[in-house]
């Protein structure tokens, strides 16, 4: 059932699986951005066109009925509002524990152009092997915005590298934590993609990263970004751009040359082997300085709701501490079933 609504302004408005809490809530209206431009351009205005999100779909098809309910459209409401509502805690990008990280080469003298090098016993001292644990959720602030139905979300990560096995004078330090609260606007919408793919979602966000230590330490950046999401059947990709705002300059800036390094966007990829194994991988490059990373993971079922994980990482920005380091590195451990999402 398709709905038409004239309009003289508009915003699109995003980010990826979790199963629970779908049954009995309406289905969303969806954004048919192919019919949208269409009906605009032939009436020479512009005009949204939604339909039902699971008009799409028979009641009683249940293999197309998995299709539509997609660990993308699950995430982030797409297609049903989730029964938790608002300000429930969500997973939002991976949540793990890795009691054994391996790095091939440390860096021992973290520098920045403003800062200069830190000479810290907790660095130069390091061992390969540490732990690596990873806490990230995210909660609905606000629902069904506007007439296209967005969602504003507040999500926040935090990252730690922890060096348990070092039982030096400074006995386990914490090497590094990057904290990274964030803001965003998801709006569900509807397009064909070529080779049989899907457009799910537009979205626009406000990320602040930093580390929360003092100079010469001090790592930090805000970003604003643009994101879609895109489907090909069991295949899900995550393009996502962005450009530093609301930072410092000069002197005052801890890591002036951070977008040399970790770029302007990123790209998001996860790949569903069956029901509770995935592969996931994310990518970032700078064209014009060559420097970039690759991350990749493989997720599997353990026992109950405990997965394993298995990651990888290749190149700068595996921490902001980081950011302008090369580094090769490896790890195992644990998560939850449903908190593997990207």
């Amino acid at each position: 059932m398709l709905r038409v609504w004239r309009v003289t302004t508009g915003f699109f408005a995003a980010q990826l699986p979790s199963s629970a809490g779908q049954e009995g809530r309406e289905p969303k209206t969806v954004l048919n951005l192919t019919e949208t431009v269409r009906s605009s351009l032939d009436k020479g205005e512009a005009v949204i066109v939604v339909e039902k999100g699971g008009d799409a779909l028979p009641a009683d098809s249940v293999g197309e009925t998995a299709d539509i309910y997609t660990p993308l459209s699950l995430m982030y409401d797409l297609d049903k509002n989730d029964l938790r509502g608002l300000l429930g805690v969500r997973e939002h990008n991976p949540m793990y524990l890795m009691p054994v990280w391996y790095n091939s080469s440390p860096n021992y003298a973290p520098s920045s152009p403003t800062r200069g090098t830190t000479v810290q016993e907790k660095f130069g001292q390091q061992k390969r092997a540490e732990t690596k644990l990873q806490v990230s959720f995210k909660s609905k602030i606000a629902e069904d915005l506007f007439k296209t139905r967005a969602d504003l979300w507040f999500g926040y990560t935090q990252k730690s590298d922890w060096q348990i096995y070092n039982q030096g004078r400074k006995s386990a330090p914490f090497r590094n934590t990057d904290y990274k609260p964030e803001i965003f606007l998801t709006q569900p919408v509807k397009a064909d993609l070529p080779f049989g793919g899907r457009l799910r979602m537009f979205g626009a966000g406000f990320v602040h990263q930093s580390n929360g230590q003092s100079r010469p330490e001090s790592r930090s950046w805000n970003r604003i970004y643009a994101v879609a999401g895109m489907e090909w059947g069991k295949l899900t990709v995550i393009p996502r751009v962005w450009v530093r705002a609301f930072d410092q300059s000069g002197d005052k800036n801890d890591n002036p040359d951070i977008a040399d390094y970790m770029g302007y966007g990123d790209v998001k990829v996860q790949y569903r082997l069956n029901y509770r194994q995935n592969v996931y991988s994310v990518l970032r490059y700078n064209p014009k300085t060559g420097y970039g990373a690759i991350e990749a993971a493989y997720t599997f079922p353990i026992k109950g709701k405990l997965k394993g994980v298995v990651r990888g990482f290749h190149g700068y920005g595996e921490s902001l501490i980081d950011y302008n380091h090369k580094q090769n590195g490896i790890g195992i451990g644990l998560m939850f079933n449903d908190w593997d999402g990207i």
